[in-house]
């Protein structure tokens, strides 16, 4: 069978994503490293694979993708392993929607302007935008609220079985988790907190450590 590729940097919480659902379906791959915020931009030969220069991108024979939530719809569609979507469609319209709300309102602000401002500024040197993380805790309490209710009794984010709503969600919450704010805010949601401690036991999780952490 060909090896599928995938393009992208180990820190991303996006190129984790997609490596979760590898690891879960029990895919061998191969992983090609490329920094698009280098400071010479994206490698001028990724514009081909990614036209507008975000990570990751993706091979597989002759299939070419960009966009995570593709890609990881992809591999569980193409591989054998442990189905990560669910065929009811109640449960398959919850785990749209949890991804749904993961890019539009969680990415932003649970990894940009609280796991950044808090964690990354000051060990790369940069001042914290104290304002900044303020603004986003009421919006991060908001994701957190919102999630724990869609999933319902659980215990994962889209109900009763895993799918590749928890393995999209789970680099965010990783970062975010390893800033004050965050786990502070983790700890009062106890089925988001919980979530997270049965995310964070998995083998893939692991595997795709990132170098963040």
């Amino acid at each position: 069978m060909v090896r599928p590729i995938l393009f992208g940097a180990a820190y991303s919480v996006y190129v984790r994503a997609v490596r979760l659902a590898l690891h879960e379906k029990g895919v061998a791959y191969d992983h090609v490293a490329v920094d698009v915020f280098g400071a010479s931009g994206p490698p001028a030969d990724y514009q081909v694979r990614h036209p507008f220069g975000r990570i990751p991108a993706f091979e597989h024979d002759d299939v070419r993708l960009y966009e995570s939530t593709a890609i990881e719809r992809y591999i569980d569609a193409a591989f054998d392993g442990p189905p990560l979507q669910p065929t009811d469609v109640r449960a398959q319209a919850r785990m749209n929607q949890v991804l749904s709300v993961l890019d539009s309102y969680c990415y932003r602000t649970l990894v940009w302007e609280v796991f950044v401002e808090r964690v990354r500024a000051p060990a790369t040197g940069r001042t914290t935008d104290e304002t900044r993380i303020a603004a986003a805790l009421p919006r991060a309490e908001t994701c957190l609220r919102a999630l724990a209710e869609i999933g319902g009794d659980g215990p994962w984010l889209a109900g009763p079985a895993l799918t590749l709503a928890d393995l999209h969600a789970a680099p965010m919450f990783v970062y975010f988790h390893l800033s004050p704010e965050g786990a502070t805010m983790v700890a009062r949601h106890r089925r988001i907190a919980a979530w997270l401690d049965a995310m964070m036991a998995r083998p893939s999780l692991a595997a795709t450590r990132s170098p963040l952490e």
